[in-house]
C-alpha cells in the first residue's frame, strides 16, 4: 500500500473509534443522530416534490397527480430509511 493509503486508513479508523467512544445520550449524540434522522425523512420527501412537480409542468394541462404521488412515496422511503438507520443503532 502507498503511503497515501496508509494516511487515509489510519484516518477511517480514527473517525470509526471517535464515532464509537461516542456515548449515547450526549448533546452531541443527539445533534447528530437528530440530524441524520431528519435528513433521511426529509431528502426522499422533498425530492419527491420536485421530480413531481417537473414532471407535472412538463405535461399538458394543470395537474398535481406526480407531485402528490411522489410526496407520499418520499414519505414511504423517508419512513424506510429513519428505521433501517434506527435498527443500525442498535448494533
Amino acid at each position: 500500500m502507498s503511503q497515501h493509503d496508509d494516511e487515509l486508513e489510519h484516518s477511517l479508523e480514527t473517525q470509526l473509534q471517535r464515532r464509537f467512544n461516542m456515548r449515547k445520550g450526549s448533546v452531541t449524540w443527539l445533534l447528530v443522530t437528530g440530524g441524520t434522522v431528519g435528513l433521511l425523512f426529509s431528502v426522499p420527501i422533498v425530492g419527491g416534490a420536485y421530480l413531481g412537480r417537473w414532471i407535472d409542468m412538463q405535461l399538458e394541462g394543470f395537474s398535481a397527480r406526480w407531485t402528490l404521488s411522489l410526496i407520499v412515496l418520499g414519505i414511504a422511503v423517508g419512513g424506510y430509511n429513519v428505521y433501517r438507520f434506527l435498527r443500525g443503532l442498535d448494533r
